[in-house]
């Protein structure tokens, strides 16, 4: 997977399970809905992990923060088409 197409299922996992957190707040007894919210944190998560693996730490307080400084500044990559 290049690194476009890895951002945007990362976003869109992120997304969706931060509307599901939303919807979680005024509807807590909506079990699928938590299960659904479990697999697509999860998701999240392991889509973060493959990219800061592959690429680099997407934020400064990961584990690897030091490393951050060490990286191209986003305006220093070539564009891509995300």
């Amino acid at each position: 997977m290049d690194k476009c197409k890895l951002l945007r299922e990362l976003s869109s996992a992120q997304f969706a399970a931060w509307e599901l957190h939303l919807y979680l707040d005024t509807h807590k007894c909506d079990e699928k809905a938590a299960e659904m919210h479990r697999k697509y944190s999860d998701r999240a998560a392991e889509l973060s992990a493959e990219y800061e693996e592959r690429f680099g730490p997407l934020t400064h307080n990961t584990e690897s923060g030091a490393q951050w400084l060490k990286n191209p500044w986003p305006w220093e990559y070539k564009e891509c088409d995300c």
